[in-house]
């Protein structure tokens, strides 16, 4: 099986560093490693670290990025790729176990592994502990272990390329920027030519590094419009999209009396009413947080 791993960045080219440098020591190593990146300064000194990796230039946006990525694997005649956030460390044996049940599965489309810590979820992880973190967990016996899910987590999942080439799926562009719910989008239409599954074995580290990251009103924007845009297409259950816009508008508010240092929660929620304005009066677009 021919894999590559895709990254996506921009703005932050000292912690790819420290993810390539990750990638290095998988026990598997790609057949490939794209870099995506939107201008030279987004991958200064990365060549240094991982001279085998191929750099490709495209206009910024989540999305269009990963999209040129998919082309560039495409060319490159790729089973699979894995695509890792530019701060994701892998686990050594992390791309092995992917290629292992994507072999045993082949109804498998999507695989998304097991994060032992988010990083995102609060004020981050530094790359050093990171590594401590992945160096103490205790995998499980069965390495291969699968269950069914709902949707390829962004920051570490892979796909099945045939399936993607034929039936023409994309990231879709109309998401911009950090592109809120794209990889629930993605996977979710993949998944419907096969099966989604979280994988017990393949583990990592999410660091949720807050550099270059969507302003706070943008991104409570997106919370708001997005799982609605993607709802209408058939992407995500209204039964999930409505609950998703409701829990962020109530968490920024409720936080926003005593916020957390790192997250603009009074941003945020300007940006989940505002969103909700557009909703009502029929305005609202993903795209609306470019002039916000």
């Amino acid at each position: 099986m021919k894999i590559a791993i895709g990254i996506a960045t921009r703005g932050r080219a000292g912690i790819l560093c420290e993810t390539l440098r990750e990638i290095h020591r998988q026990f598997r190593q790609p057949d490939l490693v794209l870099v995506c990146h939107t201008v030279a300064d987004d991958i200064a000194g990365a060549a240094a670290v991982a001279p085998e990796t191929e750099f490709i230039a495209s206009p910024p946006g989540l999305p269009r990025q990963r999209n040129a990525i998919i082309e560039a694997a495409a060319a490159e005649g790729c089973d699979a790729i894995l695509f890792l956030d530019d701060d994701f460390l892998p686990a050594p044996d992390y791309l092995a176990v992917t290629e292992a049940v994507l072999a045993a599965h082949s109804d498998c489309v999507v695989t998304t592994g097991t994060v032992l810590a988010d990083g995102a979820k609060g004020p981050g992880i530094s790359p050093d502990q990171g590594r401590v973190i992945i160096t103490r967990d205790h995998p499980p016996a069965d390495t291969m272990a699968v269950a069914p899910h709902f949707n390829g987590y962004g920051c570490n999942m892979a796909i099945r390329l045939a399936p993607t080439l034929a039936h023409d799926l994309r990231f879709d562009e109309a998401l911009p920027l950090y592109a809120w719910y794209e990889d629930i989008d993605f996977t979710r239409a993949l998944g419907r030519h096969g099966t989604i599954l979280r994988l017990a074995g393949a583990r990592g580290v999410h660091l949720g590094t807050k550099a270059a990251r969507t302003p706070g009103v943008r991104l409570g924007y997106s919370q708001v419009v997005n799982p609605v845009y993607l709802a209408r297409k058939g992407t995500f259950p209204w039964s999930h999209a409505i609950p998703s816009a409701a829990r962020h508008m109530a968490m920024n508010l409720a936080r926003s009396l005593i916020p957390e240092p790192e997250v603009d929660r009074w941003g945020r929620f300007r940006g989940n009413v505002i969103g909700l304005w557009d909703l009502l009066r029929g305005k609202a677009a993903p795209g609306r947080i470019l002039s916000l």
